[in-house]
């Protein structure tokens, strides 16, 4: 086990990907039932790993077997380039939950030969698959099309404007259905039940056609993920006997009943109880979440995490939860899209003890939940910086020399030195706790009404909520930044990133896919935009970069924008999304992507980054019983994955 010491935040690297590692600093403290508390949590979100993959692709669960097998079970030589590109392929569909850029949504492209891949199926002793020999021709057959041809499934979640966005998807989260028959499906549903306070209908579901009718496929005990479903209520159970209250056995109840059921009320309840939840210092995340993994933003996917509060991080804050209020009024979005009375803001820094899901490996940084805007209107939000992975992501960008390349001049980059690690943190809270909180729809207005612009919408509104408060003379008075200066290196980084240095996560060619991408390109052109040489792009030595020349108006900036975010949201103005994504948040300048490119490159550093979890082993004692849990930090990246496998792959 490593020692803390020993501990190395880099890890193994492949491809554009570098793995890192956190650390559970504290979980020494608690006490053995705050740590079984944790494992048995840790266990639950372990257990719908396959689930994520799946709702990822139909065709990922098989390629997966398919590809362990290979690699567990190949007799001949491992140092041939053939089997050394069919490792890194194994690992990028690990770490991407599916054979989709995690980030981007495109199909990575094999490097190794269709023809020795089916080979080496075909070789490969009984004992590695169940298949017999004719069974693995039809197999390769179905699979390898899926794997080597471009032009098969060649985007997870498509978002192109004016094409048929779940025909064109190979997300699994329907079948057989077009998307204006999937909009009016659930747009009769909402119609059919009234009232504001409604489900998010679809959230946990399939929709497929059969015979000729649109049916639901609920994720539930009896139905579609059955078998996984079962395996985390087993655990939440387990930790149930544990938990640090009553409130908390209260919502694991109702997270059992609404995994036996799939009753989207049940949720509902749920998530209101678990927002009451304030006195443990252990909390979780376990369900179909997210929305981003569907082209129409109605249908989630499952994750997990397990945390325990950072008491210094949590007063940070806390003193941004505390003045809810006073932000919101004091916001310069229309009066009428303000909350007149916030309710029930709550934030911690936490560190996480286990990540599963679409939370692992690539995890967010930050969470506010719940999502339905109701329930945040009449009972509040709970919001989550995760530090600990911050300061992994932080210490493994030391000395990286990227701020050295792409920032202007030495006294913005001793700014960002300065500052940059506080006020990222900063942004983050306020984006998480205030900013996706903050702000009503007018009455009769959908929460769907965006359609599939509405991730980059809110995200968007949720960035410039951050932007636009972190260089208010609130936060010297409420002692969260030194002084007025500091809010300008995120001020910078935020539009270096936008405008620029974002694009390493680009191949040459392709447009911006992913929501929270394309909500920092709309933000950062639409000020490049409107701002009158408030912000612009120049050049240096034949290289570009960003110069801020007025720090004041670019934040009057982000307020403007802010206004009309919120507007649109508040108003469902469909249109308006629409024609601010599709001017500013999508398209690619080839050239100065190419000069991007080309000095990123230079210095060798991975544009991906996601983590391998600790291992939390129990420590028992010669009658059985678990006297510790212990994390171990050694565990390998490809044990780690098989291992999951074996403990959690149950068959979709």
């Amino acid at each position: 086990m490593t020692k803390p010491n020993d501990f190395k935040y880099t890890d193994e690297r492949f491809a554009d990907l570098q793995l890192l590692r956190y650390r559970l600093d504290g979980f020494e403290k608690l006490t053995l039932h705050q740590k079984l508390y944790v494992y048995y949590l840790a266990k639950a979100t372990l257990a719908g790993r396959d689930i994520t993959m799946d709702q990822n692709g139909r065709h990922n669960l098989s390629i997966r077997r398919l590809l362990e097998a290979v690699y567990e079970h190949y007799e001949g030589d491992r140092h041939t380039d053939q089997f050394k590109a069919m490792t890194i392929y194994l690992k990028r569909l690990w770490f991407s939950n599916g054979i989709h850029h995690h980030y981007g949504c495109e199909k990575f492209v094999p490097a190794f030969d269709e023809r020795w891949f089916r080979q080496v199926v075909l070789g490969l002793d009984k004992s590695a698959l169940r298949e017999t020999q004719a069974e693995r021709k039809a197999l390769l057959d179905e699979l390898c099309p899926v794997i080597f041809d471009p032009a098969v499934m060649p985007k997870r979640v498509n978002q192109a404007d004016g094409d048929d966005l779940v025909r064109t998807s190979a997300c699994n989260f329907y079948d057989g259905v077009t998307q204006e028959e999937a909009e009016r499906y659930y747009a009769q549903k909402r119609d059919a039940a009234l009232g504001d306070c409604q489900p998010s209908w679809g959230l946990n579901s399939k929709l497929v056609k059969e015979d000729g009718l649109l049916v639901e496929r609920t994720y539930r005990v009896d139905g579609l993920y059955g078998r996984y479903i079962s395996e985390i209520i087993h655990w939440l159970n387990m930790a149930k006997d544990v938990s640090e209250n009553e409130q908390q056995v209260k919502v694991i109840n109702l997270l059992v009943d609404y995994y036996k059921t799939g009753n989207l009320k049940t949720f509902d309840e749920f998530s209101i109880e678990w927002l009451k939840e304030q006195e443990g210092n252990i909390d979780f995340i376990n369900g179909f979440i997210e929305v981003y993994g569907d082209p129409l933003g109605l249908k989630g996917t499952w994750e997990g995490l397990v945390e325990y509060k950072d008491p210094v991080g949590t007063r940070r804050a806390k003193t941004i939860a505390d003045n809810a209020q006073w932000f919101e009024d004091h916001s310069p979005v229309d009066s009428r899209f303000r909350k007149p009375r916030v309710t029930g803001v709550t934030a911690n820094v936490i560190c996480a003890a286990m990540l599963g899901g679409d939370m692992y490996p690539s995890s967010a940084i930050g969470i506010n939940l719940p999502n339905a805007d109701w329930i945040r209107a009449l009972h509040g939000s709970k919001s989550v910086t995760i530090g600990n992975l911050t300061d992994a992501y932080n210490k493994a960008a030391r000395g990286n020399g990227f701020d050295e390349e792409f920032v202007i001049d030495d006294a913005t980059r001793w700014l960002i030195r300065q500052y940059g690690d506080l006020c990222d943190n900063l942004h983050t809270d306020l984006h998480e706790c205030l900013g996706h909180g903050s702000g009503q729809l007018l009455p009769g207005v959908s929460p769907d009404a965006l359609k599939s612009y509405a991730s980059t919408n809110e995200e968007a509104r949720a960035d410039l909520f951050g932007l636009y408060y972190i260089a208010d003379p609130k936060m010297v008075e409420l002692g969260l930044v030194p002084n007025g200066e500091a809010y300008k290196s995120q001020y910078y980084h935020y539009m270096m990133n936008g405008l620029m240095t974002q694009l390493v996560r680009i191949k040459p060619g392709h447009q911006i896919e992913e929501a929270h991408m394309r909500n920092r390109s709309l933000i950062a052109y639409w000020c490049l935009d409107n701002g009158a040489g408030i912000v612009e792009l120049v050049k240096r030595d034949g290289k570009t970069y960003v110069r801020v020349n007025d720090y004041e108006s670019l934040r009057a900036l982000f307020g403007r924008l802010l206004a009309e975010i919120q507007r649109i949201k508040s108003e469902g103005d469909l249109e308006a999304a629409r024609s601010l994504v599709e001017r500013y948040a999508i398209t690619v300048d080839p050239e100065l992507h190419a000069e991007v490119l080309a000095r990123y490159r230079q210095l060798d550093i991975a544009p991906y980054k996601g983590f391998v979890n600790p291992w939390l082993k129990p420590v028992v004692d010669a009658c059985g019983a678990i006297r510790d849990i212990v994390p171990d930090y050694t565990e390998s990246y490809a044990h780690q994955m098989l291992r999951y496998g074996r403990e959690f792959g149950f068959g979709v």
